[in-house]
């Protein structure tokens, strides 16, 4: 068909960090996004692609988002097992500076993870892979206006979100000081 072309393999890795932040803030965890890029290469090196424009990143996107759900369904489909404490592992980032900025990046990842999903598109394709608003809707396959509309409340949500937390713990830091001093 007249104006498509093959995706090059070679280029897949010129887009790994963009989707390796995208896949953080879909599922929540590093190492969870390291598996789901993981699987989306795997899945588009399977077989030649045949792309109608010059938009990799874009293609590559909506390949990751299609990857995560297929996982999320199949998930919900395995009978679930309970691990003990014992056999969690715990693991140090040696890549973390400061141990604060990877628990604020944790929480991050976490709240983006927990948006609805066309709001989570819409901030992952601008925030974290800086796709301009153009580039976010063909991605996503919507307006432009409704790419702006749903980063606007994405980003309100994820405000509250985070908000919520620290208020609540100061409030219970609060409660504690007084509670202790009523009873001097």
């Amino acid at each position: 068909m007249p104006g498509e072309r093959q995706l090059d393999p070679a280029a897949l890795g010129d887009h790994i960090d963009r989707l390796y932040r995208a896949a953080w803030a879909m599922s929540g965890s590093r190492e969870d996004a390291e598996d789901l890029v993981q699987e989306t290469f795997a899945r588009v090196l399977r077989r030649p692609r045949l792309l109608r424009s010059d938009d990799d990143l874009g293609y590559l996107l909506r390949a990751l988002r299609n990857t995560f759900v297929s996982e999320r369904r199949a998930q919900a489909r395995r009978p679930r097992g309970s691990a003990g404490l014992e056999e969690l592992e715990q693991r140090e980032d040696p890549r973390a500076t400061r141990p604060e900025a990877l628990i604020e990046s944790e929480r991050l990842y976490a709240a983006i993870a927990q948006l609805p999903a066309e709001f989570r598109d819409a901030l992952v394709a601008i925030e974290l892979v800086g796709l301009s608003y153009a580039e976010a809707a063909r991605a996503l396959r919507v307006r432009e206006a409704t790419v702006a509309t749903r980063l606007h409340r994405a980003r309100r949500r994820l405000a509250t979100a985070l908000r919520e937390p620290q208020e609540r713990e100061a409030a219970a830091v609060e409660a504690a000081a007084h509670g202790h001093a009523g009873r001097q």
